[in-house]
């Protein structure tokens, strides 16, 4: 793991020590994960630069999205900043259901990943957005790579989401290719974009792209608990995930230890909140006008210093 250690003197620049916060209980390094997409590095970095501040010593661990539940279970990761409702349910409740792992509540912001397609294609796939569509349409999509089948353009393979599950209960001609990176995803995007070519792939809100290109979600039968957990729901009586993805919050979860050990630092994780709005205007500075992280994530914590005070207020 890539660890990395922050301390609370990076804000003095900024202004924002001075102010009554609740005492650090524990110099014991707290453990915030770090994945591979923008909006997930600026709210830990803004959670962790927060904590910082209360005089907490915070480390940052890269880790996988998934496979980071099995570190918060034994307690030598700490806290999650962005678990998707859309791709991350089904691991946090089995988290949560061992009593090792915590659900510290909504970040405030809401979520939606699927399966997207700029404008233009629907001059040649005219049934679009639903989802039906595609197979009479799968050539257009196709590659050298994908011979007959159309591509699907999916998210880094550690995301999740079932694409491969949906494609083969739904029946569709389509065969996914993951994307590398979530830069990788979204410079294919600007690629295709720029010459119209043809592309459907994974997007989610709240990010740019949806505000940057015109396009639309692709409208899959509507999601629920049984299409994912029941096969004989839905259209295809024999397999599972014959829907679209849900919708809904990005949850903060936490190892159940927290709380005892640091009990002011679960109380500011509990307490954090911000807008899809801000979000997406943050990932945009970093992937479209070239800043870094620690750039925006400062720029915001200056910006709103009197919310996120109260988060961490004695």
């Amino acid at each position: 793991m890539r660890i990395r250690k922050f301390a609370a003197a990076t804000l003095v620049g900024l202004g924002m020590t001075g102010a009554a916060f609740a005492e650090a209980e524990s110099q014991e390094p707290i453990k915030l994960t770090l994945h591979d997409w923008s909006g997930q590095l600026l709210t830990t970095t803004i959670m962790g630069k927060v904590l910082a501040e209360a005089g907490y010593n915070v480390e940052y661990v890269q880790a996988d999205y998934i496979a980071q539940f099995a570190g918060l279970k034994t307690g030598d990761l700490h806290v999650a900043m962005e678990i998707w409702e859309t791709t991350g349910r089904e691991a946090m409740d089995e988290a949560v259901a061992t009593g090792n792992v915590v659900n510290m509540g909504e970040t405030g912001m809401k979520a939606i990943e699927e399966w997207w397609y700029p404008s233009y294609m629907e001059e040649v796939c005219p049934g679009l957005p639903d989802w039906t569509a595609l197979n009479d349409c799968a050539r257009e999509f196709s590659t050298p790579e994908t011979g007959s089948m159309g591509r699907y353009l999916g998210g880094p393979v550690t995301w999740g989401g079932f694409d491969e599950e949906r494609i083969e209960a739904l029946e569709m001609d389509f065969e996914v290719v993951h994307a590398g990176t979530d830069a990788a995803l979204f410079a294919e995007l600007e690629s295709a974009y720029q010459r119209k070519a043809p592309i459907v792939l994974w997007i989610y809100s709240p990010h740019w792209a949806p505000t940057k290109y015109e396009g639309r979600f692709v409208e899959f039968p509507a999601y629920t608990t049984e299409c994912y957990e029941d096969p004989s729901w839905g259209s295809n009586p024999s397999l599972a995930y014959d829907c679209g993805k849900p919708t809904g919050p990005i949850w903060k979860v936490a190892w159940s230890g927290l709380e005892q050990t640091w009990p002011g630092a679960a109380r500011a994780v509990e307490a954090f909140t911000i807008s899809n709005e801000d979000m997406g205007a943050m990932v945009g500075d970093v992937d479209l006008n070239g800043k870094s992280v620690d750039e925006v994530s400062d720029a915001w914590l200056a910006a709103n210093k009197d919310t996120w005070s109260a988060w961490i207020a004695d």
